[in-house]
């Protein structure tokens, strides 16, 4: 191929210092602006606003933010300010120990939400900002997360890991018991920061519903990923509960009635997502229990 030959004063030439200088200096002052432009954007994105009730989780809590939503109901009935939090897709445990935090699942998991909440720094969400138009939501929640002053938090309610069961996150790690790549370790970690930020914020585990997983024909007493069924996950999270001293609402037993396959109908859209009926259970149960065990409120 044949070199293209510049026409006459087009022939590139070298720079003299005294414009090696100036273009220097010139750099340097754009970026200055773009840097004092990037700080006072940021400052005010991350200006504290204040929640007495923080949620967390997923679909369960965070696919529906209109006042059919659990979060709404509980607002409204317990009268506190409340954020939802619930990332749908997303597992306690992270699942990828290659990605350091580099996944979007991984840095939107639990333990790794509450960790970056323990350290005031949500740069790694930020950086893996999610562009897919399903998810356009997120990194809106993302900023706000990263602006709740947990300082005045009362209340976290965690009511996770329907997709640690149905996608087989193992269970824990009996050398490990904070193993982020495990249902109950990344549990055990996810409340010791968020007690690290805030001793004295009350925290509520919700276990995860009765779930009929269509697919596969099996219900959540059937249905094993690999490392066990519903049941075994929801005795690992009882156990974390007992270890650390929180409290729990076990929303599997008794919940959603289950005598027949069809009672799917009653309580979920598809067998796992909560109808509004279901919504309307969570929510009572909710407060119900915090109605009854006001000591910590």
């Amino acid at each position: 191929m044949e070199t293209e030959i510049p026409e006459r004063g087009q022939r590139m030439r070298n720079p003299s210092g005294k414009e090696k200088v100036i273009c220097g200096l010139i750099a340097a002052v754009v970026l200055g602006c773009l840097a004092a432009g990037t700080f006072r954007f940021r400052a005010d994105r991350v200006s504290p606003v204040q929640y007495q009730v923080v949620l967390f989780g997923d679909s369960i809590l965070g696919m529906w933010r209109d006042d059919t939503g659990i979060a709404a109901k509980l607002e409204t009935r317990l009268d506190k300010s409340v954020f939802n939090s619930a990332f749908g897709g997303t597992c306690v445990g992270r699942g990828d120990r290659d990605s350091a935090l580099t996944d979007m699942g991984d840095s939107l998991s639990l333990a790794a939400l509450t960790k970056a909440v323990a350290a005031g720094d949500f740069g790694v969400q930020q950086t893996v900002r999610v562009r897919e138009n399903e998810r356009a939501d997120y990194d809106d929640k993302v900023d706000l997360l990263e602006r709740v002053d947990f300082s005045a938090v009362e209340l976290v309610i965690i009511m996770d890991g329907m997709n640690d069961i149905i996608s087989g996150v193992p269970i824990r790690n009996d050398a490990d018991p904070s193993d982020e790549y495990t249902f109950a370790g990344a549990l055990y970690s996810s409340v010791e920061n968020l007690r690290a930020k805030n001793p004295d914020m009350r925290i509520l585990l919700v276990t995860p519903t009765f779930y009929w997983f269509l697919e596969e024909e099996a219900d959540g007493d059937v249905f094993n990923a690999g490392y066990g069924t519903a049941e075994d996950y929801i005795r690992a999270e009882k156990d974390v509960a007992e270890t650390l001293g929180v409290e729990l609402i076990d929303a599997y037993h008794g919940l959603y009635v289950h005598e027949s396959w069809e009672d799917w109908k009653t309580y979920t859209l598809d067998g796992i997502h909560p109808n509004e009926y279901g919504r309307e259970l969570i929510a009572n149960l909710i407060c119900e229990y915090l109605r009854n065990n006001p000591q910590h409120g």
